[in-house]
């Protein structure tokens, strides 16, 4: 195989060993679907893989046309068994996503002998090809910035949305889960993630999704899931205390609910689960987290509440209705807000209430 300056000549066609190394956070990885679609598609026939987190590889399985997930470690202890497994799979180019030192020298000490990616983290003598990094003026959402890196290689990217499908072992385990909380698979049911990583100011206050999830389940006769991670069961918590003002029955944790209306499901799914959960809903709500992209890219529509973050940047990229507050302070891009959170306490629960229904084609 000739190479010049990264390129291949147009006459040296022999099978290519691609691995993309994706980003790290779940939200991220979703955002970058398509510039991983659009690298499959470039590379034909060639093999294509994906190294990514241990734990997020499960989004990735959702990728039929990919031909192997490479799990990694992640970490400073991770930097020699993360080379192993590259190294192993005698990949000759590696396009990096992550704009950090260490993806760089991984892949390096993994022999790879072509490494793509974008300049800068004094990283540079360590790619063979490096592309220039577009500046924020250029940058209007995230997803951008993968698709600069993308076309920046010459490789053409007209794919707009992320997508993905739930495997049937992902489906198949998310169904027993909702089984054994009497939740059966043609229960029509609505999902809302009431955490948020990366800070208190991304969520929406637990009184008003109580009462959201309230009236989805009595007025609108759905089952609501909570979902979000380990890290995230304070949140859930606290919408449990605010749902016990209510005069209504309700199951939380890992015991079956009563009836089935409102079941909490916080940090009792693992990221193939909560896929298979995600997939089978009608609508999801959400703030600004990593469930919401992932529904997302699931094809589920999306009520996405924003507050501190920036929706021009980190808007799902489906189907979706964001409400914010039109306050001065917003997007402030802080973790926790210094005064009185009113870009979230502006949004109210009826207007929340409507948006799920118009999404879901019921009456208002």
């Amino acid at each position: 195989m000739r190479w010049s300056g990264g390129h291949v000549s147009d006459g040296d066609r022999e099978r290519r060993r691609v691995v993309i190394v994706a980003p790290n956070w779940l939200g991220d990885i979703v955002m970058a679907l398509p510039a991983v679609t659009a690298i499959r598609r470039h590379f034909g026939t060639d093999a294509v893989a994906v190294a990514v987190a241990q734990e997020m590889a499960p989004v990735f399985h959702g990728i039929p046309a990919l031909d192997r997930v490479v799990p990694l470690q992640g970490g400073r202890d991770g930097i020699g068994p993360d080379a192993d497994r590259l190294a192993d799979g005698q990949f000759d180019v590696a396009i990096l996503f992550p704009n950090s030192f260490r993806s760089a020298w991984v892949t390096r000490r993994a022999g790879i002998a072509q490494r793509w990616g974008y300049r800068g983290q004094l990283r540079g003598w360590l790619l063979t090809r490096a592309v220039r990094r577009p500046s924020r003026r250029e940058r209007r959402h995230q997803a951008d910035d993968y698709r600069a890196l993308v076309r920046g290689l010459d490789i053409p990217v007209d794919v707009e949305a992320a997508s993905l499908v739930a495997t049937q072992a992902q489906t198949a385990r998310a169904a027993a889960l909702l089984e054994r909380h009497r939740v059966t698979a043609d229960t029509p049911r609505v999902v809302v993630a009431p955490g948020a990583t990366n800070g208190h100011a991304k969520r929406w206050l637990p009184e008003r999704f109580a009462e959201l999830a309230r009236r989805v389940a009595t007025e609108l006769d759905r089952t609501v899931l909570l979902v979000g991670s380990p890290g995230d069961r304070a949140s859930g918590r606290a919408v449990e205390s605010a749902l016990t003002e209510f005069d209504f029955d309700f199951g939380f944790g890992s015991a079956p609910s009563n009836d089935g209306r409102i079941v909490n499901l916080i940090g009792h799914t693992d990221l193939s689960e909560l896929m298979g959960v995600l997939s089978g809903c009608e609508v999801c709500v959400s703030n600004d987290t990593g469930a919401m992209h992932l529904a997302s890219a699931l094809g589920v529509p999306v009520v996405a509440l924003f507050g501190p973050s920036d929706e021009r940047a980190t808007a799902p990229l489906g189907r979706h209705e964001i409400l914010t507050r039109a306050v001065r302070c917003r997007p402030c891009l802080l973790r926790d807000c210094p005064i009185d959170h009113r870009c979230m306490r502006g949004i109210p629960t009826a207007d929340v209430f409507e948006a799920v229904s118009r999404l879901a084609g019921w009456p208002s």
